[in-house]
């Protein structure tokens, strides 16, 4: 037997010893998403997908920009096959050719997803649609938040809770500061970053912290540190109600904002056929309806339904111009660190 035959010979004899070890690590698929979603994807979501697909969903649960940056670094040999990302930084994503387009053809769920949720073409396609408000700790505000100058108020110096401009998150507070500051509402004062920052250096008595890790600054809320935390999803801090924390979201008067959630895949990640089938499976009624039940989120999918009872704001959640918040977010970026660090 020649050198190379024998070689040949070990190898086969290797990966028959080891089969359930070989398609275990096959039926592994990398999801990148937020943190502060890990824990209600884990045990309501994954699992029903888990089982109808055969496959195992590793999650790697950090921010939208850094998942941009894995995907950029990893552009060569992707590791993640499917990320959940806010809509602006699947916009660069996809202008960067990070992205593979979904299809009806693999994903058939995608054609009963509402028009106006599928983004680019089918670059990504919207699963939810979070709405978001102002988180409070409901033992130090039994009624809630009713304005968002709650934030600036002196009752609640050095109490409050602002979300890095560096997360998604943190835009809303921005539109908010301009919003107050000169009176316009938030589809002019989303273009006056000089209002914003002139009101936002105001708030800085107020302030306990500010955060780039959401579920450690939801502890502070839910400890009573904090009285209340701005640019908070009906995803996270409803869930976190229903858990029985002791924090509500209020929907100010000012108006709320939306924060549709996409999903994608990654442009020559590994196992596409398992990562069509996850796609398919978040497009479809059946997960989206366990996400408006478990996460307090308005579904995508026509078929599915909004639960009864469900805490839905008034009006219509604002959507910012997501084309002049990426021209603008480096630099923005910048005076936040320069006005607020």
């Amino acid at each position: 037997m020649t050198r190379a035959s024998r070689r040949a010979l070990l190898a086969a004899g290797a990966l028959a010893g080891f089969p359930s070890l070989v398609r275990a690590q096959t039926r592994d698929l990398v999801v990148g998403g937020a943190a502060g979603m890990a824990g209600y994807m884990r045990e309501f979501v994954f699992p029903v997908i888990e089982r109808k697909n055969n496959l195992r969903v590793v999650f790697d649960g950090t921010r939208s920009l850094v998942n941009l940056e894995k995907m950029r670094a990893d552009r060569a040999s992707p590791r993640m096959s499917v990320v959940l990302m806010d809509d602006p930084i699947m916009a660069i994503a996809q202008g960067e050719g990070l992205l593979a387009p979904l299809a009806t053809s693999a994903m058939p769920n995608l054609a009963k997803i509402r028009p106006t949720a599928i983004q680019m073409d089918g670059a990504w396609a919207n699963y939810q649609i979070p709405w978001v408000g102002i988180a409070y700790n409901t033992r130090a505000l039994r009624n809630g938040v009713d304005s968002y100058e709650a934030l600036w108020a002196p009752a609640n110096r050095g109490r409050v809770i602002l979300p890095s401009l560096q997360n998604t998150e943190g835009l809303w507070t921005m539109i908010i500061a301009a919003h107050l500051e000169t009176g316009k509402p938030f589809a002019e004062a989303q273009y006056d970053a000089d209002a914003a920052f002139r009101k936002l250096a105001t708030l800085k008595p107020n302030l306990l912290t500010i955060y780039t890790n959401q579920p450690q600054a939801q502890n502070l809320l839910e400890s009573g540190e904090a009285r209340i935390m701005s640019g908070q999803f009906s995803s996270y801090t409803l869930v976190r109600a229903a858990d029985g924390a002791p924090v509500g979201l209020s929907a100010p008067k000012e108006g709320v904002f939306a924060m549709p959630s996409g999903i994608c895949k990654v442009k020559g990640g590994p196992n596409e056929e398992l990562a069509n089938a996850f796609i398919d499976a978040f497009l479809g009624a059946e997960v989206q309806q366990i996400l408006a039940e478990k996460s307090f989120v308005l579904p995508t999918n026509t078929d599915a339904r909004v639960p009864a009872g469900m805490l839905v704001p008034p009006g219509v959640p604002f959507a910012p111009d997501w084309a002049n918040v990426n021209r603008n977010r480096d630099a923005w970026i910048r005076r936040w660190n320069e006005v607020m660090g």
